[in-house]
C-alpha cells in the first residue's frame, strides 16, 4: 500500500488570513515562530506560493557550521534571475561582482575599496537594496533564520530600517534556538519603523485538522476519528512528525481500509520517522555531559517526572540534577510540565533519544526507574510493566503485565488488555510467579481473559481479531489444556467471532463446544439458544429448530431462572424468524419478569431485543415497540450497557419502514463511523442511511454503496431480514429503469436462498419485484407460480406486510395482463394496507401504482384519466414531503409527459446572481480559503464534487481569477467571506 505523493495543506485559517491580510497591503514585517516540523514553511509556501502579481523572493538559510555571509540572499537571487541582469542598476551595483561572479561581465565596474568594514557592508547592503528594487521584489522570504549567518540578518536589519523599501519581510525561525542569533532577536523583538510587525506562532494541528492531513495522503478518503486522535497523541500534532509517521505505518501496512474509510491496526509504539530522528539527534549532539545524561533519563521515564526521580534514576545528585535541567531545557526538547516537573516536549522526540542509547544503558536506566516506580507508586502497573520488560526483567513483566491487563479490562481499555494479552500468550515460561497451577493454567487464564477483551471491545480491534483467534486456537489444541477448559475457550472464541460479525465461523465454534460443555449446563443451554437463531446462510430451518428443541429439552432439566428465560426468549424469535404465527401467543408473556437479579435482567433485556429485531418482518410495529419499551425498562437495573445501544439499529429499522427519516441518513452515519461500533451494527447502520439517500437523492454512489454494504453482508454469513433491504431497493430502480433482467440478477439469488432456508416472510420486499421481473422477462407462467408459492408460505391475515405484499404481487401480474381496471384496485388495497402498519414509502409506491394504472385506463374512458393525475400529483407531493425528492421527480417527469404544468423543484442549481457570489459559491469558497479538496467540500456542503467544482469555476470567473487559491484570497480581501451569515444560504430551501 502506498500514500500519496504529499499532504495538502490544512487548517490555519487564521494564520493564512493573518498572512494574506498583512502581506497584501503594503509592506510588513512577519515573524513566523514554531518548533521544528510545525508548519513554518508549509503556511508561507501555501499563501505565497500562488501569489498572483507578486514577485517572491526566497531564501532559506542552511543549517551549515560556517554559513557563507549574505548566502541565502546571493542563492535566492539566483533562483529568481538565473539568466539576467536587471536593466538601470548603478554604478554602486558593482559592488555586488564578489557575490555574483556569472554576472561579472554584465555588472557595472569594480568599486574602488573602502577604508572600514563597516562602510564596505554598508556599500553592498545599498546595492543589494537597489537589485532587489530593479527586480521588482515585493516580498523576501527568509526560511530558517536561526541558522542565517550575521551579515544576512544584518541585511535584512538594514532592509527593514528604511521601512522595507515598498516591501514585505517573512522570516521564520525556530525559538528555541534564537538565542545563538542575536542578530535574529534584534531584528524580531523591536517594531520597525513605517513597516507593521505581525507576530504568527504556529500550534499543532487538532485531531480534526490531522484527520484531513492524513485523509489528503490517502487521496482525499476519510480516515477514522480513532486513527485521527491516534496520531494526534502520538506525534503531539506536529504536521511533519504525522506525515512521516503515515508514511511509515502505510510502509509496514498497519493502515487497512474498512468500510469506506482508513483505520489503523493495533499498534504499540510508532517508528520513529528518519527526519524527526535526525533532527533530534542533531540537537543532542550540542548538549554536554550532564544534561545529556538527563534527557536520557527522561526519555526513559517518558513521562512528566521531578527533579529527585530523574536525578536517583540518572544515578547523579540533586545538585548535578539542577544544573543539567537548565542546560536540557535550553535545547528546546525539554519542557517544564506543571510545577517541578519535566518531560519532552513530543513523545517521538524522546523515543528518538531513547533509541539512540547503548542498550546496556538504556536498560540500567529502565531497571532503576522500575525499582523507583516500585516504591513511590506500587500500583503504577502500566509503566512498571514496561520498565521492567525494557530491564529484560521477565518475570517481573508477566507479573505487571497481566495485573495491568485486568486494570484495563475493569475500565474498559479493550485496546490496551488484548495487546498485553497477545505479549503475554506469545511469552513463554515455565511458571509465572502468580501461576501456582502452572504453565497450562496460566495460558487458559490469559486466553480467557484476551477472549473476553475481544468480545467487549472487538468492534474497535480491526484485524487484530484475527491475531486474537489464532492465539486462542493454540491454547485450544494445547493437550495440557483439558476438555472442559476448550470447550469454555472454544464458547468465548465463538461470542468473538459473532461480535466480530462472522456469523459462519460463530456457528461452527458454537456447535462444536456443546459437547464440551458438559459441566456448565447454563453456557450448553445458551449456546444451544444462539445455534437456534436462524441467522445463518445455508443452515435449513430443521436445523435451527432442532437445536431450538434441544435447548427447551435442556431447560426443562436445568434449575437456571436466566437460561429458561434465554431458551423462552430464544423460541420467540426463532419462530418470528421462521414465520409461525404461533410465537405470537407467547410474547405477552415474555414482557413480564419473573426475577430479580441483574445477571437474569440482562438476559431477559437481550433476549426482548432478539424478539423486537424478529418481529420486524411482521410489520407489527406496535408490538416491536411494546418489546423495545420492555427491554428499556430492565436495562438500568441490569447496567448493561450494550443492551441500551443494541435497541438503536432496530429503532432506526423502525424509523426507515415507517418514513421517519428526517435526520436518519446522518445519524446512521455517525454510528457506522464510530470506532466502537461492531462490524455488523455498522453495516446495517451504513445500510440504512443509503436507503434514506438513495431515496432522495439521484446518482449511482448510493446505489454502489448499497450494493457493497450487501455484499459484505453476505460474505459476513450475515443472514437476517434487514439484510435483503438493499436488494430490495436496487430491485425496484432497476425495473423503474426498465431493466428485468438486472431486477431479476438481484432477486433471483435472495428468492433462492429464502426458499432453501423456509423463510418466506423475509421475503415480502422483495417478491411482488421478483414476480414483476420474471412478468416482464417472458417468464409469466413462472411469476404466477412464485406467486402461489408465496401466497401460501406466508400468514397474511397475521402478518400485515406479507398481506401487503399478497396485494402488490397479483396487481403486478394484473397489470401485466394489462387488467389495469383490476390491478388498480390490488394496488390500492396494498397502500390500504401499507397505511395502516404505517408503512408510507411503500404506501406512495403502491399509491403509484393506481395513478399509473387509472391513465392506461383512461385511454378508455377519460374520467378515469383525470383520476389517475390527481392521484399522482398527490403522491408526488407526499413523496417530496417524505424526503424521497428521487421519486417525486420521477412521477414529475410522468405529469409533465401528460401534459401537466408541473413547478420544477429547484435544487442547488444556480440562480441569477449576476456579478455577484452566490451564497453557494461563497460557503465553496469557505471551504477553500481552509484548504479544502474539491472532494472534501462536497462532503461537507453533501453536494457532488463536479457540482462544487462547477460553483469554484463561477465564482473564478466572476472574480477574474484563474487558480483556486487566488479566488479564496481575492474574496477574502474584499471581504466577502468575513462572516458566518455572509456564507449562509439566503433562505431558499435547496
Amino acid at each position: 500500500m502506498t500514500v500519496g505523493v504529499g499532504p495538502r495543506f490544512v487548517g490555519r485559517e487564521a494564520e493564512v488570513a493573518a498572512l494574506v491580510g498583512e502581506i497584501g497591503d503594503g509592506s510588513a514585517l512577519v515573524v513566523v515562530e514554531g518548533e521544528p516540523g510545525i508548519g513554518k514553511s508549509r503556511l508561507v509556501r501555501h499563501v505565497l506560493g500562488e501569489a498572483v502579481g507578486r514577485t517572491v523572493l526566497w531564501c532559506t538559510a542552511p543549517a551549515l557550521s560556517e554559513p557563507f555571509p549574505l548566502g541565502p540572499v546571493v542563492d535566492g537571487i539566483r533562483r529568481l534571475s538565473p539568466d539576467r541582469v536587471p536593466d538601470g542598476l548603478s554604478p554602486m551595483a558593482g559592488a555586488l561582482r564578489p557575490l555574483f561572479p556569472e554576472w561579472a561581465r554584465l555588472l557595472p565596474p569594480p568599486l574602488d575599496p573602502l577604508e572600514t568594514a563597516g562602510a564596505t557592508r554598508h556599500r553592498l547592503f545599498r546595492a543589494l537594496g537597489e537589485l532587489l528594487d530593479r527586480l521588482a521584489v515585493d516580498v523576501l522570504v527568509l526560511e530558517d533564520a536561526h541558522w542565517a549567518d550575521t551579515t544576512t540578518l544584518e541585511l535584512l536589519l538594514t532592509l527593514v530600517a528604511s521601512g522595507g523599501g515598498n516591501r514585505s519581510l517573512v522570516v521564520t525561525y525556530r525559538p528555541a534556538e534564537v538565542a545563538e542569533a542575536p542578530a535574529l532577536l534584534r531584528l524580531t523583538s523591536r517594531s520597525p519603523a513605517g513597516m507593521r510587525l505581525v507576530r504568527i506562532a504556529l500550534g499543532p494541528l487538532s485531531v480534526r485538522e490531522t484527520g484531513q492531513l492524513v485523509g489528503s495522503m490517502f487521496d482525499g478518503e476519510q480516515v477514522s476519528a480513532d486513527f485521527a486522535a491516534f496520531l494526534r497523541e502520538r506525534t503531539d500534532g506536529v504536521p511533519l512528525a504525522v506525515e512521516e509517521c503515515v508514511r511509515l505505518l502505510a510502509d509496514r501496512r498497519d493502515v487497512v481500509r474498512r468500510g469506506g474509510r482508513w483505520i489503523r491496526r493495533v499498534l504499540g509504539d510508532l517508528e520513529v520517522p528518519a527526519t524527526v530522528r535526525d533532527s533530534v539527534l542533531e540537537r543532542l549532539t550540542r548538549i554536554p555531559g550532564v544534561g545529556r545524561r538527563l534527557l536520557e533519563t527522561a526519555a526513559v521515564l517518558g513521562m512528566p517526572a521531578d527533579a529527585a526521580m530523574l536525578a536517583e534514576v540518572a544515578g547523579i545528585s540533586r545538585a548535578e540534577a539542577g544544573e543539567g535541567l537548565a542546560v536540557a531545557l535550553s535545547a528546546g526538547l525539554l519542557q517544564e510540565s506543571g510545577a517541578g516537573r519535566f518531560v519532552f516536549r513530543h513523545g517521538l522526540d524522546a523515543q528518538a533519544v531513547g533509541e539512540s542509547m547503548p542498550v546496556s544503558r538504556r536498560r540500567l536506566l529502565h531497571a532503576r526507574a522500575t525499582d523507583v516506580w516500585a516504591r513511590r507508586a506500587p500500583d503504577a502497573l502500566e509503566r512498571l510493566a514496561h520498565h521492567s520488560r525494557e530491564a529484560g526483567e521477565l518475570g517481573a513483566w508477566c507479573r505487571y503485565a497481566e495485573a495491568g491487563a485486568d486494570v484495563a479490562l475493569e475500565s474498559g481499555d479493550d485496546r490496551n488488555a488484548v495487546g498485553l494479552l497477545l505479549q503475554l500468550l506469545d511469552t513463554e515460561v515455565d511458571t509465572a510467579p502468580d501461576a501456582v497451577h502452572g504453565p497450562a493454567e496460566r495460558r487458559r487464564r490469559l486466553a480467557t481473559k484476551l477472549g473476553e477483551a475481544v468480545f467487549y471491545g472487538g468492534a474497535a480491534l480491526g484485524d487484530i481479531v484475527d491475531t486474537a483467534v489464532e492465539a486462542i486456537h493454540r491454547v485450544i489444541a494445547d493437550p495440557r489444556v483439558g476438555k472442559a477448559d476448550g470447550g469454555e475457550l472454544r464458547l468465548l472464541l465463538g461470542r468473538m467471532l459473532w461480535r466480530a460479525g462472522r456469523r459462519r465461523a460463530a456457528f461452527t465454534e458454537f456447535e462444536a463446544t456443546v459437547p464440551d460443555l458438559g459441566h456448565r449446563p447454563d453456557l450448553a443451554g445458551i449456546t444451544m439458544c444462539s445455534l437456534a437463531m436462524p441467522v445463518v446462510p445455508g443452515w435449513p430451518a430443521t436445523r435451527h429448530l432442532g437445536w431450538l428443541s434441544r435447548a427447551e429439552e435442556h431447560a426443562a432439566r436445568a434449575d437456571s431462572t436466566h437460561l429458561r428465560v434465554a431458551v423462552g426468549t430464544a423460541r420467540a424469535a426463532t419462530l418470528l424468524l421462521l414465520g409461525d404465527a404461533s410465537a405470537w401467543a407467547s410474547i405477552g408473556a415474555l414482557h413480564r419478569p419473573t426475577h430479580t437479579g441483574p445477571r437474569d435482567m440482562s438476559v431477559h433485556a437481550t433476549g426482548l431485543l432478539n424478539v423486537a429485531a424478529a418481529a420486524l418482518p411482521w410489520g407489527r410495529y406496535e408490538e416491536t415497540r411494546g418489546l423495545l419499551r420492555a427491554a428499556a425498562a430492565l436495562i438500568p437495573d441490569a447496567e448493561h450497557h450494550r443492551v441500551a445501544e443494541g435497541s438503536r439499529l432496530i429503532e432506526a429499522t423502525l424509523a426507515w419502514h415507517t418514513g421517519a427519516w428526517d435526520g436518519l441518513a446522518p445519524a446512521m452515519r455517525r454510528l457506522a463511523d464510530a470506532e466502537t461500533t461492531e462490524v455488523h451494527d455498522a453495516l446495517v447502520a451504513r445500510l440504512l442511511a443509503g436507503l434514506v439517500r438513495g431515496a432522495s437523492e439521484a446518482g449511482l454512489e448510493n446505489e454502489t454503496e448499497l450494493r457493497t454494504v450487501a455484499r459484505q453482508l453476505s460474505v459476513l454469513g450475515i443472514a437476517e431480514p434487514v439484510a435483503l433491504l438493499p436488494w430490495a431497493f436496487l430491485g425496484r430502480r432497476a425495473l423503474q429503469d426498465g431493466d428485468a433482467q438486472r431486477a431479476l440478477d438481484v432477486t433471483a439469488p435472495a428468492a433462492e436462498a429464502v426458499a432453501a432456508k423456509g423463510v418466506w416472510l423475509w421475503f415480502a420486499d422483495l417478491a411482488p419485484l421478483h414476480a414483476e421481473a420474471l412478468a416482464r422477462s417472458g417468464r409469466r407462467a413462472e411469476a404466477e407460480a412464485f406467486v402461489g408459492a408465496f401466497t401460501r408460505a406466508v400468514e397474511p391475515s397475521l402478518a400485515p406486510v406479507a398481506a401487503g405484499a399478497v396485494h402488490l404481487c397479483g396487481a403486478v401480474l394484473a397489470e401485466h395482463d394489462e387488467d389495469v381496471a383490476g390491478a388498480a384496485e390490488l394496488y390500492r388495497s396494498a397502500a390500504s394496507v401499507w397505511a395502516g402498519i404505517p408503512r408510507p414509502y411503500d404506501e406512495l409506491l403502491a399509491l403509484e401504482g393506481v395513478g399509473r394504472c387509472l391513465l392506461a385506463d383512461g385511454r378508455r374512458a377519460d374520467g378515469r384519466r383525470a383520476d389517475g393525475l390527481g392521484v399522482l400529483r398527490d403522491v408526488r407531493t407526499r413523496l417530496t414531503a417524505l424526503g424521497a425528492a428521487r421519486d417525486g421527480d420521477r412521477i414529475a417527469r410522468v405529469l409533465r409527459e401528460q401534459g401537466e404544468d408541473v413547478v420544477r423543484t429547484w435544487r442547488r442549481g444556480r440562480r441569477g446572481y449576476g456579478d455577484a457570489l452566490s451564497p453557494r459559491e461563497r460557503e465553496v469558497l469557505v471551504l477553500v480559503a481552509r484548504g479544502l479538496t474539491n472532494r472534501e467540500a462536497a462532503e461537507e456542503l453533501f453536494l457532488s464534487p463536479r457540482t462544487v467544482g462547477r460553483h469554484l469555476e463561477s465564482a473564478m470567473r466572476k472574480l477574474h481569477v484563474t487558480t483556486r487559491t487566488a479566488a479564496a484570497t481575492t474574496a477574502m480581501e474584499a471581504g466577502l467571506l468575513a462572516t458566518g451569515s455572509d456564507s449562509a444560504s439566503d433562505g431558499t430551501t435547496h
